[in-house]
């Protein structure tokens, strides 16, 4: 009977929201809270590789606005693993190349830029990315920011690597944005 009863605990929190997990510090709150007060998540997932869970994501946007490419919304990752700052800038770089981006002078400077957004995270770490409306994009770790990126097309080819139509991971896109509350993500 103990065995049942755990079993059917884990199979609840396993199929507990992401967004639960993934919180927003105070300050991109306050940037994205929009007319209606707080911002409210959008939708959350989970990014698995080969079976590895990486992390879990949660799409925060202006209470009471709809959801724009453009922004402003913010884009929280809380890790389930240790990954170096490099690795995420190296990863991020070769999504954004794979989208089509192709100018290796422009893609050199933004990795300078995402090296100052994109620290080594560990287990339990949260990264969020702000895109400002109509603009550039904040960064936080750990509840404190880590840059500023007035580039808007860097924010936009950034932002694309979960939220473009043809991003690597469909499924976690789509959890994102909240359109199939049961698709799984990752490979």
């Amino acid at each position: 009977m103990k065995t049942l009863r755990l079993l059917l605990l884990l199979g609840a929190l396993m199929g507990m929201p992401a967004i639960a997990a993934v919180g927003l510090p105070g300050a991109v709150s306050a940037a994205i809270g929009g007319p209606d007060g707080a911002p409210r998540a959008l939708g959350s997932g989970e990014m698995r590789w080969f079976g590895l869970k990486l992390y879990d994501a949660a799409l925060w946007v202006p209470a009471g606005q709809p959801w724009s490419l453009e922004g402003p919304y913010a884009l929280a990752l809380r890790y389930a693993r240790n990954i170096p700052g490099e690795r995420l800038v190296d990863t991020s770089i070769d999504e954004i190349r794979r989208l089509g981006y192709t100018d290796e002078a422009v893609l050199a400077r933004w990795r300078e830029a995402l090296s100052r957004a994109l620290p080594s995270v560990s287990s339990g770490d949260t990264l969020v990315g702000v895109r400002l409306a109509g603009g550039g994009a904040r960064f936080w770790h750990l509840d404190r920011p880590t840059a500023d990126i007035d580039d808007a097309e860097l924010a936009r080819a950034f932002f694309a690597i979960w939220l473009d139509p043809r991003t690597r991971e469909p499924a976690l896109r789509a959890r994102l944005l909240g359109e199939h509350a049961s698709a799984g993500a990752g490979s």
